[in-house]
């Protein structure tokens, strides 16, 4: 699936909803250059009811809070951890930063 194609990304978190899966994980790849572009997190978001997994390429407190922003309910971060674990402290305070700002819009 190409990682542009958000209209596909879109119908198949959907069709995967409508099976009966109980949540949707969005994947770029562990270690990924690029995470998932945040207008895709916002397209699936928009479109499930079921809680939304981002992972794969967050490697930093910005990129968690932005996934957390765009709509991903849980963010998967792992590799950078491993490396500077000291991060943890940094990409909490992030997302519960990002998960304030959405809860005050909605």
């Amino acid at each position: 699936m190409e990682r542009d194609d958000v209209s596909l990304i879109v119908q198949t978190a959907k069709a995967g909803e409508w099976l009966g899966m109980k949540l949707i994980y969005l994947e770029a790849g562990s270690g990924a250059l690029f995470p998932v572009p945040q207008h895709t997190i916002s397209a699936v978001k928009k479109t499930i009811h079921v809680p939304l997994i981002v992972g794969g390429g967050i490697d930093s407190a910005e990129k968690a809070g932005q996934a957390v922003h765009a709509g991903a309910d849980v963010v998967v971060i792992g590799n950078i951890l491993e490396k500077k674990p000291r991060l943890l402290k940094e990409i909490a305070r992030a997302i519960h930063h990002a998960s304030s700002k959405v809860m005050t819009i909605q």
